[in-house]
């Protein structure tokens, strides 16, 4: 039974874990000076941890389907605090790369809560359910960046592992009373067989393959924004280092508006959900393609995109956790993944094209990879008042 008192639990514990993934990324500068490398050589670590993440998705996320979630989950917290010890104490840049990587690897708990409060829930509303723990997980995302840069900045980079420890413990003490049980419904499959079932489970079913795919595209228009959000700040307005992280506060608005996303979804239908919210991120880049000639402009264009682009997953999920409840973790596994990747490449094209054609390029690029989603999700989504019909699970 999903309370209210257990669901501001369960989005804490999204909040709290997802914040470990981007500890780092204010600080670089004092792990550089303090284990006396180079800039680049600090950046190992962020990267070891997103390929950790991605590790954890793939590899971890997806026995929540065969394991009972409440020993997973705790089990998962116990081991994700003992990696930011371990980073805590990293005597050298290649020990504190290590614990990162475990980091990122043991910290996709937020994976394994989703479909645990739907579960929870009855199986129903899950759009209400999905959003309001994802602006649980994005508060974490948000607060991770502001609080990791104050606090390093008051007393060093250590002390941030050592307050993600402490908030770690209390929460996984809370979980420990509060936590249900929830045995699992493909108890059958062996681990090995569970992880080949998820390409049959990603081609096989046209709902899990369209939400994927889509996904895919709407991560490629995220990616290319935020990866070259700085060098369009400072080459457009000549705004510096610290003005950027600002722009990162948006996020704020998403988390508001994950759960009204959610709310709209369990009310109105998937598709219609699919359309508001890839249509949100599409005119969001509309207006950042004029943005650079005037800031509000473009302030605008980023909050746009950035309810369009967390509504969008809110919409994805609730879609994708209407079918087999026993393929819900594998659901959970196959859409972060390829959102992940999708992210990745549009980081990647996003900068080649801002060096080689400037903002016009990457503008264009994110309008087009948005506007190829909207099909693909609006195929993929079922109706208002048309339940999408529960596939038996794969096997």
């Amino acid at each position: 039974m999903l309370t209210a008192r257990l669901t501001a639990v369960l989005a804490v514990t999204c909040a709290v874990t997802s914040s470990n993934i981007y500890l780092v990324q204010p600080v670089l500068e004092q792990v550089a000076a303090d284990l006396h490398v180079s800039e680049g050589a600090a950046g190992t670590v962020p990267t070891a941890t997103q390929l950790g993440y991605a590790a954890g998705i793939l590899l971890l996320v997806p026995l929540g389907d065969i394991r009972n979630r409440r020993p997973l989950i705790l089990a998962m917290m116990a081991a994700t605090t003992l990696a930011l010890v371990a980073a805590a104490l990293a005597p050298s840049i290649g020990w504190l790369a290590a614990a990162g990587f475990a980091i990122g690897l043991l910290t996709p708990i937020p994976q394994l809560v989703l479909p645990l409060g739907v579960a929870l829930a009855g199986g129903q509303r899950q759009g209400r359910v999905v959003g309001v723990l994802q602006g649980g997980l994005l508060v974490g995302l948000l607060a991770s960046r502001a609080y990791s840069g104050a606090l390093g900045e008051l007393l060093g980079w250590r002390q941030v592992y050592w307050c993600s420890v402490a908030m770690m413990v209390v929460v996984g003490l809370v979980l420990l009373r509060a936590l249900p049980s929830a045995p699992a419904k493909a108890t059958g499959l062996s681990y090995a067989a569970l992880l080949r079932t998820l390409p049959k489970l990603l081609l096989g079913n046209k709902v899990v393959l369209g939400v994927c795919v889509s996904g895919v595209l709407v991560g490629v228009a995220f990616g290319a924004f935020w990866n070259t959000l700085s060098f369009v700040l400072l080459r457009e307005f000549g705004f510096g280092p610290a003005i950027v992280g600002l722009f990162g506060l948006v996020a704020a608005a998403s988390a508001a508006t994950s759960p009204m996303a959610g709310r709209f979804t369990d009310r109105f239908g998937g598709r219609r959900g699919q359309l508001l919210l890839i249509g949100t991120a599409i005119l969001g880049w509309g207006v950042l393609a004029i943005g650079p000639s005037w800031v509000g402009w473009f302030l605008l264009g980023t909050v746009l995109l950035d309810i369009g682009v967390w509504g969008n997953q809110v919409v994805n999920q609730a879609v994708l956790f209407g079918l087999h409840s026993g393929d819900h973790s594998r659901l959970n596994t196959l859409y972060f993944f390829t959102r992940f990747l999708g992210i990745a490449a549009g980081s990647a094209v996003g900068a080649q094209l801002w060096s080689d054609w400037g903002w016009g390029a990457v503008s264009l690029l994110g309008v087009l990879a948005a506007v190829a989603a909207l099909p693909i999700a609006l195929a993929a989504a079922p109706r208002a008042g048309q339940p999408q019909p529960a596939s038996p699970s794969v096997r």
